[in-house]
């Protein structure tokens, strides 16, 4: 049995922030990456819009760097996926790929959201090559150039106006015949001469050579089979929270985000925080995430002292 003053689940840009302030704050921290080391940052080529770096950095390594210096701190990061978890009383029993138990002074969860995909092989095999699940994070690689949102809710049609600003044309591929959106959301799209919606479509595969994407071939409700020429193929179906494994104990949001207190970084269970995506459903960045894992590192750290 091992037990810890503070434990981190996650090694995305939340965690691994969380990571560097617990060091810091001599808290000893061990982190348990997950199944993804470094989050969906991973999955992203280059980032233009988190600060410190002029000329942009690669998702991969800016999440090396980060695990890098909490490591330098003092951070024990471990490979490793959280299987089981009892937040009745502290310590915290958290049980690593189902047979490792640590017990935990204050709990960091940090395990972000998982955004959804339609499923196609394609889409996996251009994934970072065109296809993208973060119109704020890419938007930038298309400027005047044509791409295509899938979906008809609020996030789709702010993802698609956002994209509209940067590039030449916009299609939004909506599989019913109206949009899910609000009237307001609606209004923003319908006053946008770039952007085309295709209704009753679906989406039957991702069309792309050796460079990346080059088009989707759509099913119209119809029968009709037809393809679109795009450079980009934005997914905006909406997001996952990976937070099942602890929604018996923490409050969550109907969506399944971890629900925190005001601005801090506290749960409805003392003594258990969350930072990053996890209980994030409106930013998504990897600077607001890291933001959280600070604030989540302080508020442990503030915790362990009034104790």
């Amino acid at each position: 049995m091992e037990t810890v003053k503070c434990l981190i689940i996650g090694g995305g840009p939340a965690g691994y922030t969380a990571a560097i302030y617990a060091s810091r704050a001599d808290l000893a921290p061990v982190v348990y990456e997950g199944i993804q080391p470094g989050g969906q940052l991973t999955t992203t080529t280059d980032i233009e819009n988190y600060p410190g770096f002029e000329n942009g950095i690669s998702g991969q390594v800016l999440m090396d760097t980060m695990k890098a210096q909490a490591v330098r701190l003092g951070a024990d990061i471990r490979t490793g996926a959280v299987t089981e978890a009892d937040l009745s009383k502290r310590p915290f029993r958290i049980v690593i790929d189902g047979t490792n138990e640590v017990f935990a002074e204050t709990l960091i969860i940090a395990t972000g959201a998982t955004a959804k995909y339609l499923g196609l092989p394609s889409e996996i095999k251009y994934r970072g090559l065109g296809v993208s699940a973060c119109a704020t994070c890419d938007g930038f690689f298309y400027r005047k150039k044509t791409v295509a949102v899938v979906g008809g809710g609020d996030t789709a049609c702010e993802e698609a106006t956002y994209l509209a600003g940067l590039c030449k044309k916009v299609y939004m591929i909506v599989r019913r015949d109206v949009l899910r959106a609000s009237e307001a959301m609606q209004e923003r799209v319908r006053n946008t001469e770039n952007i085309e919606i295709l209704w009753n479509c679906n989406t039957q595969e991702v069309l792309g050579d050796e460079y990346g994407v080059t088009g989707a071939r759509l099913l119209r409700k119809d029968g009709e089979v037809f393809d679109i020429a795009v450079d980009g193929f934005f997914l905006a179906i909406g997001h996952h929270p990976n937070s099942e494994l602890f929604s018996q104990w923490v409050t969550v949001d109907k969506e399944g985000y971890i629900v925190t207190d005001g601005k801090t970084a506290k749960t409805n269970v003392e003594g258990v925080f969350a930072a990053g995506d996890v209980q994030d459903p409106l930013y998504r960045q990897a600077i607001t995430a890291a933001a959280s894992g600070c604030r989540a590192a302080l508020d442990a750290e503030k915790f362990l002292k009034m104790q």
